[in-house]
């Protein structure tokens, strides 16, 4: 059987076929080549039109079956990542009423600050295991005040992934993980959480029906069939948020381990076993995608919106038409610590970790005798590594010490300048493999539809590409620029 996986990101949406027997990928595409746009209407807003996410998984999906010819048939089974914390409304018949209010987008901060002070701080952590801050559930109550219009007319909220499923299947559902993603779950009580719902005036009836991330949820209908030039007997059979899912992607599923992205944003995310919590909610704790009643899996996760997005804006504006590795190869002449220059790269919304302060990003320290843009370069990956340090010592708390960190060799991960900086500034092993998010998606699916009959068999053959450890030579270097770039933030 093949396996496909579907990738929706902010920047683009990914599309891999794997084969089910071997693990190998046997054709990935994405789509569009540049961004897609995200729409900032005021500042600190951010929105998508959930039908250019549709547009760009046609065109992701038909590069695919453009290599794989006839051998598009033998797909069995999809699965869906999506970039998570998303907010999509539809009325009674199933039509989009607003662009989608995005992970990015900062306008409910103060809805969610309203929440935890209404609902009592100590309510929020014991059984949201978070602030409501700025998610799923926080955009819904800025829509119910700003839109009452629209939000008379919706008839369903869903999550990106549970949108794009809905375009396959014809089905609204979303997965327990999505629930705990939009703040609506109840860890204490296992349940969707009544005084969050009451506090904010939603109706129980707005929520789809939750399922299990690796379960049975619908084939594709005729019509999804026709436009995406498949069959109608592929069924969706997994759906999880871009992180969780990303853990997955890399065998991340058991107590202890953890994985690390920096596509756009930057990730760690944790597996525990134990429902703890950080008391000002900067890292946030979600149910994981393999989580059970009986086999408590929860995902730890710290996120920082400004990562790849600054080196993206970097190559787009510094003028030098360079390409990432290009900007590499220069950022590798210039030693730790930027000769003095400082860049935070917070420019991309409310930082959770920042007490979702909107910080902005920052350069600082710039002499324009000795600084050149390769110190630029350098700066900004250094910037971005030392986020990951800062917000890893916040995840330390909650008990997540990792002694290695597994990434797929892509984004910011193919930078060896950003992997030297992150890992002499963590003092934690690298791990690099040859995966990604769409990918992973398609292991899920196998996993639900059950042609794998483990977790364990899903990963049969799965190999490490590549290692960083961290330079004795450089870390003292590295620590002093993390401490003066660590002042910096405190003073900002």
């Amino acid at each position: 059987m093949l396996l496909l996986g579907i990738d929706l990101g902010s920047s683009s949406v990914k599309a891999s076929v794997i084969d089910g027997e071997t693990g190998k990928c046997l054709a990935s595409e994405f789509y569009p080549k540049e961004e897609m746009k995200i729409i900032a209407r005021q500042p600190g807003w951010a929105e998508q039109d959930p039908e250019e996410w549709w547009s760009n998984l046609k065109f992701a999906v038909a590069g695919c079956t453009a290599v794989l010819g006839n051998r598009k048939k033998d797909i069995g089974a999809l699965g869906i990542s999506y970039q998570m914390h998303g907010l999509v409304v539809t009325d009674q018949d199933k039509k989009v009423l607003r662009p989608s209010i995005i992970w990015c987008d900062s306008r409910a901060v103060k809805y969610g600050d309203t929440a935890l002070n209404g609902l009592g701080k100590d309510f929020c952590l014991s059984h949201l295991l978070n602030s409501p801050g700025n998610f799923t559930a926080s955009k819904l109550a800025w829509v119910k005040e700003h839109e009452p219009e629209i939000y008379r007319r919706i008839h369903k909220i869903m999550l990106p992934g549970d949108y794009v499923a809905m375009r396959l299947t014809g089905e609204i559902i979303t997965s327990y993980t999505g629930l705990s993603e939009g703040i609506f779950w109840d860890f204490r009580d296992n349940r969707v959480s009544n005084e969050l719902m009451d506090f904010f005036g939603f109706k129980s009836e707005i929520l789809p029906e939750p399922v299990i991330s690796f379960s049975n949820q619908g084939k594709l209908t005729r019509n999804a069939a026709s436009e995406l030039g498949l069959n109608e007997n592929i069924i969706v059979s997994y759906r999880a948020g871009d992180q969780p899912n990303n853990a997955l992607s890399l065998n991340v599923l058991e107590p202890g381990e953890v994985a690390a992205t920096a596509g756009t944003s930057g990730v760690i995310y944790g597996v525990t076993d134990k429902k703890k919590y950080d008391p000002q909610s900067r890292v946030n704790t979600f149910l994981h995608v393999n989580h059970t009643k009986e086999n408590q899996r929860l995902g730890v996760l710290l996120c920082i919106n400004g990562t790849g997005i600054l080196n993206s804006w970097l190559r787009k504006n510094s003028g030098n038409n360079l390409t990432y590795n290009e900007m590499n190869n220069v950022a590798e002449s210039v030693s730790p610590g930027s000769d003095g220059l400082v860049i935070l790269p917070f420019g991309n919304g409310a930082e959770r970790m920042l007490l979702n302060k909107d910080a902005g990003c920052r350069i600082l320290g710039l002499d324009f005798n000795r600084h050149t843009y390769a110190h630029l370069f350098k700066a900004a990956q250094e910037g971005i590594a030392f986020s990951f340090r800062y917000g890893l010592d916040i995840m330390k708390e909650t008990g997540i010490v990792p002694h290695l960190i597994r990434a797929g060799k892509t984004n910011m991960f193919l930078s060896p300048v950003f992997r030297e900086a992150l890992s002499c500034i963590t003092g934690v092993e690298i791990h690099l493999y040859n995966t990604d998010g769409s990918i992973g998606a398609a292991r899920g699916a196998g996993i639900g539809c059950g042609y794998y009959k483990s977790e364990k068999e899903a990963f049969a053959g799965f190999t490490e590409v590549g290692v960083t450890n961290p330079d004795p030579g450089k870390t003292d270097a590295y620590e002093d620029a993390y401490s003066t770039w660590k002042k910096y933030l405190k003073s900002e």
